[in-house]
């Protein structure tokens, strides 16, 4: 599974094209159907695996972004005019807002106009959640103004040398303010339900879902000493099981999708395998999520 994803990253490099699109559309692809064909504990060890490869590749990435913000000499060159350089700074930040405001908006509009039931709609808040969320920019941004304006590293324009010092002020002010903030905001516009939402796990079978066996019984028995608990003080408690990927696959409605499924059960399927194209291994957790789900 990790020489799959990294040959889809080979491929698109070699080609010119995007590799992290290539990366995650090959992860998409892989959970549906090499997650299937592997044991529990080949599962375990690569949910594990590509965990410790993303903790890794995430501190690599903060500590670039932080050897960049101190590139002295890209600031020597804005020295002279610092607000020239502010103003840069606040323009990429404005277009960062507009930019994003512009997808989300419009976007879950266009969603709200297919949802005939109001709680299936998206929100406001939930808009400026969606919104305020991705504004954070990080290290990609950095690397593609490097990139722009510089030949190995170094530049003697001043002018390259302002946006590469701008792209790194914004860099810093969304990763910290917008960062900062994000938490707060998200408590404020979308208060929790009591503790009754932290009992709901995720998707099951998929890759974040697959929990050491030692900790999945203790896991169990806290969600159902939760849900006792709630139903002596407040009776009977329903806990919806979020909408899901999982319960689309299950009764996929006559869209685009209902045509997809037919063709995946009838010709993709059987040959790369997937959910009940391969056999069931006692004790597997795909065994115990599907009947969990009967």
């Amino acid at each position: 599974m990790i020489l799959m994803a990294y040959l889809s990253y080979i491929l698109s490099e070699l080609f010119y094209l995007s590799a992290i699109l290539t990366v995650f559309f090959c992860g998409i692809v892989m959970s549906h159907y090499t997650w299937h064909n592997v044991t529990e504990s080949s599962r375990v060890t690569t949910k594990h695996t590509f965990a410790t490869l993303s903790f890794v590749a995430e501190i690599f990435i903060f500590l670039y972004v932080g050897m960049d913000a101190l590139d002295i000499e890209k600031w020597k060159f804005v020295s002279d005019s610092p607000g020239k350089s502010i103003a840069v700074s606040s323009i990429l930040l404005a277009l960062v807002l507009v930019g994003r405001a512009a997808f989300v908006f419009p976007l879950s509009f266009l969603t709200n106009l297919t949802k005939k039931s109001p709680s299936d709609k998206i929100s406001l808040k939930q808009q400026v959640t969606i919104w305020w969320a991705g504004l954070m920019r990080g290290s990609v941004s950095m690397a593609l103004a490097y990139n722009q304006f510089t030949r190995s590293g170094h530049t003697d324009l001043r002018a390259n040398a302002i946006m590469i010092t701008s792209t790194i002020t914004v860099v810093l002010f969304s990763t910290v303010v917008f960062g900062l903030m994000t938490k707060p905001l998200v408590r404020i516009l979308l208060p929790s339900s009591k503790h009754i939402s932290s009992m709901i796990s995720s998707e099951p079978s998929s890759p974040k879902s697959i929990t050491v066996p030692l900790l999945s019984n203790e896991q169990d028995s806290e969600v159902s000493l939760g849900v006792q608990d709630s139903e002596a003080n407040h009776g009977p408690v329903n806990i919806p099981r979020p909408t899901s990927l999982r319960m689309l696959l299950s009764s996929p409605s006559h869209t685009v999708h209902h045509y997809w499924r037919k063709f995946d059960n009838a010709f993709m399927r059987p040959v790369f395998g997937g959910r009940g194209f391969v056999p069931y291994v006692p004790g597997s957790p795909v065994e115990q999520n599907d009947h969990q789900w009967h």
